[in-house]
C-alpha cells in the first residue's frame, strides 16, 4: 500500500513516518499536492499554521477535495484535520472543504492546550482497540462542525467541549497526535490506517 504524507511545511513529518511504517506499507513524504492524490492512502499531518498549509494546497485544492469526497483514504492530524474543513479563524485562506464547519480558537484561558488530555463520548472502536484513553494535544485551534453526529470521540479543555475524532466519508480527523501518544497512539493510528486502506 502507498501512504502519502503531504509535507506542507509541517514539523515532525519523520517521527510521523516512523509511526506509521511496517510491512506491506510504503511511506512516501510529498510537497507537491498534485501528487498527493495518487496514493492508497493521504495523510495530512499536524503541525504549522492553518495560512501556512493553505497556500500549499493552492491550485490543487478543487483536486485534492473531489479525491477525498470521491473516496481517497485520508487521515488528518491536528491541523490535518482543521484543514478537512473549509476556513479557519486563525488566519486567511481556504482548508480542503470536506467537512461542513469551521475552526475556531479554544474558548478557555489557557492556549495553547499541551499535554496529555482525556476523552468523552467515545463512540468508535479504534479506541478500543488500541488501548487509547488519552492523547497527547498541542493545539490553540478545534473543529467545530456543522453535524455533531461526525463527531465520535469529544475531549474538554477546560469548560470548552470540543471533537477528538471525527468521520466524514472516508476520512478521520483526530484533534490530537496520535504519533506523540506513546505506544497505544501509534496502534490506534495504526489500527486507523488497516481500517480504512483499500
Amino acid at each position: 500500500m502507498r501512504l502519502t504524507i503531504f509535507d506542507y511545511g509541517a514539523g515532525n513529518l519523520h517521527s510521523l513516518q516512523k509511526a506509521v511504517s511496517e510491512d506491506g506499507i510504503d511511506v512516501k513524504i510529498e510537497a507537491d499536492p498534485f501528487r498527493c492524490v495518487d496514493t492508497d492512502l493521504l495523510l495530512l499531518p499536524g503541525v504549522g499554521s492553518f495560512t501556512q498549509a493553505s497556500s500549499c494546497l493552492g491550485p490543487a485544492r478543487a483536486a485534492l477535495h473531489d479525491a477525498i469526497a470521491g473516496g481517497l483514504p485520508t487521515i488528518g492530524i491536528c491541523l490535518g484535520m482543521q484543514l478537512l474543513f473549509k476556513r479557519s479563524d486563525e488566519g486567511p485562506g481556504e482548508g480542503i472543504g470536506i467537512a461542513d464547519g469551521i475552526v475556531t480558537r479554544l474558548s478557555a484561558k489557557r492556549t495553547p492546550q499541551m499535554g496529555w488530555n482525556s476523552f468523552e463520548d467515545v463512540r468508535d472502536p479504534l479506541f478500543g482497540k488500541a488501548g487509547l484513553t488519552t492523547a497527547y494535544y498541542a493545539n490553540s485551534f478545534v473543529c467545530r462542525p456543522a453535524d455533531r453526529e461526525a463527531v465520535v470521540a469529544w475531549s474538554r479543555h477546560e469548560d470548552d467541549l470540543f471533537p477528538a475524532m471525527g468521520r466524514v466519508g472516508s476520512a478521520i480527523g483526530v484533534q490530537f497526535h496520535p504519533e506523540k501518544s506513546s505506544v497505544a497512539g501509534v496502534r490506534f493510528l495504526r489500527a486507523a490506517i488497516q481500517e480504512i486502506r483499500p
